[in-house]
């Protein structure tokens, strides 16, 4: 088994690493985007289509798609981070409902523009599964189904046990929430095609460039200054707290996954899943997984969720402790292929807001925009961000920049050792509450409830 090694997804590509050339000092463009991830490259694709003359540099520090642009579960999916709840409370209903919208266009939107610039990211529209397994997630299931229903744009259908079990045969299963809005991915096979576009639209990447200070009109890499004479956009994700200023912004979640040999016809038989839906479920502490193009099942989970003092990994290296449950969990879900070798485990990281809220924002005076704070959300909302960023720098007033998202901001997290006491003590509830569930419990913990309270996470 590789461990590590970035992930299984650029293994496949070769095991890439960085090929484009570094800035090589000093350097004025008119656009400064720091982070080759997926929000840093839809904001370079959509400001070149709509203003094709404008010079744009992306400056990163590893290789394009080093981060979680190229490591995560590949969900393209139209999940609002955060819930709709929070726009309902602040800007009502019909904003909220607009705001799903736009999300389910996104995917429909990223699946046209890869097929328009001849990006094959093994794309395949299964939609989403999210089953439960005990009665107290059936309960959640059943409430969640019940909004879901209430709002026509989401195209939600609820399956029963046997329902469940003939899309995709994971035991136990008492239910499971459907909708087509949603797509199986690549990762890196759509990050490498991504940059590659922009690249030939006449945008440079500068790789093995550290950036360490954003601010109005320049970047301060460790390979000379970049300055912006139109803007400069923060794209860095989980990486966020590595820049000046900014350590207690977004925390760096950490979230990890492995991926089987290639399964035999025989298991598919018995699991089905012939849809290749992006499949989910309903714990506190949830999975994520999809069928792949070769017939692996990619697996992940939390693990270990963060590391003391905001640090980031290198490389992608995973825990045995957290290799072995996410095993455990994939034999415990696919008995039929409980024998199946698992040959790459990875990890990456997510940026975490302290109220679980994605923001894409502009400030007109310094001409500093940004975007991030996903929640492993991303594959989907970058592509938004991407867009909404490209018409606040062009000044332009469209739907994408009337979105409740647009200039959210959120107070930081708390200092350490707090925050590191905080974010673990969370996860042990919520792997004790889901214990406790799947021990026979018939409703919710009140544990994962307090969690729930504490962190300012909604369901």
């Amino acid at each position: 088994m590789i461990n590590g090694e970035v992930s299984f997804w650029w293994s496949q590509l070769g095991g890439v690493r960085s090929s484009r050339p570094a800035l090589p000092g000093d350097r004025s463009v008119d656009v400064c985007i720091v982070g080759a991830g997926y929000t840093g490259l839809w904001t370079a694709y959509y400001l070149k289509r709509a203003q094709p003359d404008l010079e744009i540099a992306i400056v990163e520090k590893e290789f394009a798609g080093y981060g979680a642009s190229g490591r995560n579960g590949g969900w393209l999916t139209n999940s609002v981070t955060g819930g709709r709840e929070q726009y309902i409370e602040k800007f009502g209903r019909d904003s909220a409902g607009h705001m799903q919208s736009m999300l389910n266009e996104t995917v429909a939107e990223v699946i046209r523009a890869a097929a328009r610039e001849g990006i094959d990211a093994d794309i395949v529209s299964g939609g989403e599964f999210i089953l439960a397994q005990n009665p107290a997630q059936q309960a959640r299931l059943v409430g969640w189904a019940t909004d879901e229903q209430s709002w026509p744009m989401t195209d939600a259908v609820l399956l029963s046990a046997a329902e469940a079990r003939e899309r995709v045969n994971i035991e136990p299963t008492t239910g499971a929430l459907w909708h087509p809005h949603a797509a199986r991915i690549h990762p890196a096979k759509l990050v490498a095609g991504l940059a590659r576009v922009v690249e030939g639209m006449g945008v440079t990447i500068y790789e093995q460039t550290n950036a360490s200070v954003i601010e109005s009109g320049r970047v301060v890499t460790d390979r000379g200054v970049m300055t912006a004479s139109t803007a400069v956009i923060r794209a860095t994700e989980g990486f966020t707290a590595n820049l000046a200023g900014l350590h207690r912004a977004w925390l760096p979640m950490n979230s990890s996954m492995i991926a089987t040999e290639p399964l035999p016809e025989s298991a598919w038989r018995e699991i089905g899943w012939t849809g290749r839906d992006v499949i989910g479920d309903m714990a506190h502490s949830y999975f994520y997984a999809q069928r792949t193009a070769d017939d692996r099942i990619a697996i992940g989970g939390r693990g270990v969720p963060y590391r003391f003092g905001s640090r980031t990994d290198s490389d992608g290296s995973t825990a045995d402790s957290t290799v072995d449950a996410l095993t455990t969990l994939f034999r415990r879900l696919f008995p039929s292929a409980a024998h199946a070798a698992i040959d790459h485990a990875w990890s990456g990281v997510l940026g975490v807001p302290r109220d679980w809220s994605a923001t894409v924002g502009f400030d007109e005076a310094t001409r500093v925009g940004w975007a991030g704070g996903y929640v492993g959300t991303g594959v989907t909302a970058t592509n938004l961000a991407g867009r909404t960023l490209a018409d606040l720098v062009l000044g332009r007033d469209t739907d994408e920049t009337h979105l409740p998202w647009v200039n959210h901001r959120v107070r930081n997290w708390e200092v350490e050792p707090l925050r590191w006491l905080a974010v673990r003590g969370l996860y042990s509830a919520y792997r004790m509450a889901d214990t406790s569930e799947r021990s026979g419990r018939s409703t919710t913990s009140p544990i994962a409830r307090i969690a729930d309270v504490v962190s300012g996470r909604k369901h």
